[in-house]
């Protein structure tokens, strides 16, 4: 069987999974455990595969078929530019650590490929809906974190899946009412936005800055997360704002297939989409024709922080049953 690298690279941590896949398809088998480096000790790329081939591994980099590179940052062709790490990715490098082939893809694509992955078995269903998750068409992917990411799955016209990208956490986010402007006009003078966009909004800043608006509180994100059991003004609010996005990219992609809520804040902090005025926000169609369409959508939360290595994974097995 073809064995696979598959990566998932931040600016924090860089996780590696080894795999070997099904020639006639189905789901990558993981061998052995997830590996997890530090990507700050390592000064550069073909430092980082160093370090991870350092040790024994399931195989070695002559005999992997493909590494499969998830990356936090914008991928051109093959290279990258971690907007958070301090040193590029370029498949050109793999050579030097003995890897033969590589392919790059943005670490929100690799979250949208492990929806169809073993790394959601365990996902909190916030949602049930009609239908079994993913089986209806096209799954749409958001998660808050140092921003707001997004990606929708679609089936392709070759029996196979298309990750389509998105940078919907950049178009200006929607607030309502006089009580939601007064924060947003705020949040636009103290972060010194042109707009305020989802990025700013539903994330682990705009969380601090949403708890500093309604408290006073200047705490980071983490301790807002520590404090959330005594901050219900706080955790309904972001529930809102997050229900809201997560509809809004929903009907955008027209996501038949369900909605995946991914990213360290909720991961993190449950409650954040798990109050009542998450779904609530998220069934509030702006047009009543749709509202039985979002209510019938299922909707999960995955906080397998693991997710984009197997979906990484899947993304390299289907690379090379098409040669």
């Amino acid at each position: 069987m073809p064995l696979i690298l598959a990566a998932d690279i931040g600016g924090t941590s860089s996780r590696f999974g080894f795999f070997d896949a099904p020639e006639q398809g189905g789901e990558p088998r993981l061998l052995g455990g997830i590996v997890r480096l530090r990507t700050a000790e390592a000064k550069s790329f073909p430092d980082l595969l160093a370090a991870l081939f350092a040790g024994p591994r399931p195989f070695a980099p002559a005999d992997c078929d493909l590494a499969a590179l998830a990356v936090a940052g914008p991928v051109q062709g093959g290279s990258c530019r971690p907007p958070n790490i301090a040193w590029s990715i370029d498949l050109g490098d793999l050579a030097r650590a003995g890897l033969s082939r590589g392919a790059l893809l943005n670490d929100f694509a690799a979250q949208a490929y492990a929806c169809r992955s073993a790394a959601v078995a365990g996902a909190t269903v916030l949602q049930r809906g009609r239908t079994a998750f993913g089986s209806g068409g096209v799954v749409a992917v958001i998660g808050a974190g140092t921003g707001l990411g997004h990606c929708a799955l679609a089936p392709d016209t070759c029996g196979g899946l298309l990750a389509v990208a998105s940078e919907a956490g950049h178009m200006s986010f929607p607030f309502v009412g006089d009580a939601e402007h007064a924060f947003g006009e705020h949040l636009r003078r103290t972060a010194g936005l042109p707009y305020c966009h989802g990025d700013a909004v539903v994330s682990g800043a705009g969380l601090a800055r949403l708890h500093e608006f309604l408290t006073g509180e200047a705490l980071s994100p983490a301790e807002v997360g520590a404090r959330l059991a005594s901050a219900p003004g706080t955790v309904e609010w972001f529930a809102r704002f997050y229900g809201r996005a997560a509809r809004n990219y929903a009907l955008a992609v027209l996501a038949l297939g369900g909605v995946c809520v991914a990213g360290g804040v909720a991961a993190k902090n449950p409650p954040l989409v798990e109050h009542p005025a998450f779904l609530a926000e998220f069934r509030s169609a702006p047009s009543p024709a749709h509202a039985d369409l979002l209510a019938a959508l299922p909707v999960l939360l995955n906080r397998n922080e693991d997710s984009g290595v197997f979906g990484a994974a899947l993304y390299g097995a289907q690379l090379l049953r098409r040669g």
